[in-house]
């Protein structure tokens, strides 16, 4: 639905070796939920795993390891098809086309 709930949200973070609490994960989502609408949409998300969301981090670990879960057959980028098997793989049941959009947003 292009957007991440909170068990999405705890998904991403647990295959990131984080354990959040309910009560951390409904912070996060408080703090960038922009449109108050429960759920983090495709640019709440990547202003959450910027470093202002993790101001402790010195080198960009976090964001790598985010970015490693994508890169499927790690090449250094995030093709359509593996955003796509991965979002889905997630439960975002997104088709090709949002997909293409999502990287049109990500890459403006």
């Amino acid at each position: 639905n292009g957007s991440i709930d909170k068990d999405e949200l705890a998904a991403v973070l647990k295959s990131m070796g984080q354990t959040p609490t309910d009560g951390e994960l409904n912070d996060l989502i408080a703090a960038v939920d922009a449109d108050k609408n429960g759920v983090i949409s495709f640019d709440e998300f990547v202003e959450m795993m910027s470093h202002k969301m993790f101001p402790e981090t010195d080198d960009d670990e976090d964001l790598r390891t985010a970015f490693d879960l994508f890169d499927v057959n790690k090449d250094g980028s995030i093709s359509e098809e593996e955003l796509f098997k991965v979002l889905n793989s997630l439960g975002e049941t997104l088709t090709q086309e949002q997909v293409r959009e999502v990287l049109r947003q990500a890459t403006r």
